[in-house]
């Protein structure tokens, strides 16, 4: 992390915003204290640092409103943030220290978990890991779940619209979400908590919000839905020869399994390599190395685990008889199913101790993702020598991440600032020739402005920006993040 020496000293106009901010939400909601707001302006990935005037930690709705109206009032932006955990540096402020970072972490409350509507409110504060506790003690489940659900908040997941390893059945955050509540740039509070299944009173502004990374509005409480707890659990781990079989198979265990495949990723040898050298404790399910590896998860809240097992086995003994695989193994107890997802979700951190390396969080259609990966790779590596491109992930729902890992000796932090934008520029445009996104889960953030704004449909960025200059003139909400602001005439 690169700490600050001193934050720059306010003008004269600040030092009343100050004052006025601290009386607000007193010496607990506010501070200029460099030692405690140095920990929240680097992004968790160590990409990005930036200054902040101030911490604010409003502790409801109504301080947040308060606050937001002050701001407007003296013209000081907001950078709104969750856990921190983001992947495109969406929730750090700029160089320029005349932001406030708005913490909502204070904001922390379960309203209600309620097993008869299926249904959850929340604050936007809510740790993720929280929210899947509290669900599953009345015998529910929160169907969305990532890496970082011991820090993600729930206010941050929505404004990013965040995915996991549960999309493929279950949609991303924008499906889990039944009803918002934000406050505008205005101070205004919208409230549109009230879940309905049917609602024609015009354009759906929770959806607008959802997915706009806090330059709409801050997100500060949400109604969300809960599933029945699964009461079967099957997972296996399956080694293949190429990630074509791996969409053949998809597709095989799609018909064979039906709504219970609610996972489906593939690893490739690399990655797996990369997680058994990091991690001491970790065990390749398989006797034999593969090229190719796919993680499937089964889960059901009307069958036993015995019966998905036994109905993944008859859908994986087809698929071996086919020679479409070459060999499996279906996890005896969660604690192997475990063991199993902790390859997966160990993958980032064992390609980051290998050396510098650009992420790429990237989605094509998914009939199309195994010839993308079969062309891009070798392309990126031919025209960056001495690179290595690795896609792993989400294959079920058309969303890889794709990592290029750095030469030999080269110098982290320079080498991304170097070539490193070189290539994500060359795999962002292959990404395009494609028909993909640049951005599948992890949002735009501050990473991916200037290539959203080169690659975009022209038209879509122009709606944004009027959306954006409609609902905040000012240009306050998390200035310099996902949205450009128009050029002046």
């Amino acid at each position: 992390m690169n700490h600050l020496a001193s934050p720059p000293r306010p003008a004269p106009s600040a030092e009343t915003f100050i004052a006025e901010a601290r009386a607000l939400l007193g010496e607990r909601g506010f501070t200029t204290d460099p030692e405690r707001i140095d920990t929240w302006l680097t992004d968790w990935r160590g990409r990005y640092t930036g200054r902040a005037l101030a911490l604010a930690a409003p502790a409801s709705t109504a301080e947040v409103a308060a606050l937001v109206r002050l701001c407007a009032a003296h013209g000081v932006p907001i950078v709104p943030q969750g856990g921190n955990s983001g992947m495109a540096g969406g929730a750090t402020p700029d160089a320029t220290g005349t932001a406030i970072i708005l913490s909502l972490r204070r904001m922390n409350a379960i309203r209600s978990v309620s097993a008869e509507s299926g249904q959850a409110v929340c604050e936007a504060g809510v740790i993720l890991q929280t929210l899947h506790e509290a669900a599953e003690a009345a015998a529910l489940r929160f169907p969305l779940t990532l890496g970082g659900k011991g820090s993600a908040t729930i206010g941050g997941l929505i404004s990013t619209n965040a995915g996991g390893t549960q999309v493929l059945r279950h949609g991303t955050m924008r499906a889990q979400v039944l009803g918002l509540e934000a406050v505008l740039a205005t101070g205004e509070v919208l409230d549109l908590m009230t879940p309905l299944k049917k609602d024609n009173r015009g354009f759906d502004l929770k959806q607008l919000l959802i997915g706009s990374e806090g330059t709409l509005g801050i997100v500060t409480a949400a109604t969300l839905r809960l599933l029945p707890a699964a009461t079967g659990r099957a997972t296996a781990w399956v080694g293949l020869g190429g990630i074509v079989e791996a969409r053949t198979l998809l597709r095989q265990m799609e018909r064979a399994l039906g709504d219970a495949l609610e996972g489906f990723e593939v690893v490739p040898a690399h990655c797996l390599d990369s997680v058994l050298a990091h991690e001491p404790a970790a065990r390749a399910p398989l006797a034999e190395r593969h090229a190719w590896n796919a993680l499937i998860e089964c889960v059901s809240p009307s069958q036993d685990s015995a019966v998905l097992r036994e109905a993944l086995e008859a859908a994986l003994a087809a698929a071996f008889e086919e020679e479409l695989i070459a060999d499996a193994v279906i996890a005896a107890n969660d604690t192997q199913a475990e063991a199993f997802w902790g390859l997966r979700e160990g993958i980032s951190a064992a390609e980051r101790a290998l050396g510098p390396a650009m992420q790429h969080d990237i989605s094509v259609p998914v009939e199309a993702m195994p010839e993308f990966i079969l062309a891009a790779v070798p392309q990126v590596e031919a025209a960056f020598p001495g690179t290595r491109a690795v896609a792993f992930g989400h294959l079920g729902d058309g969303n890889v991440h794709f990592h290029v890992l750095a030469p030999a000796g080269a110098v982290r932090g320079v080498w991304e600032e170097a070539d490193g934008k070189a290539v994500s520029a060359r795999v962002h445009d292959l990404v395009t020739q494609w028909g993909g996104s640049i951005s599948a889960e992890h949002g735009i953030g501050q990473m991916k402005v200037d290539e959203l704004a080169r690659l975009h449909d022209p038209v879509a960025l122009a709606v944004m920006a009027r959306v954006k200059a409609a609902l905040d003139p000012a240009g306050l909400l998390n200035p310099g993040k996902l949205v450009r602001p128009p050029r002046p005439a």
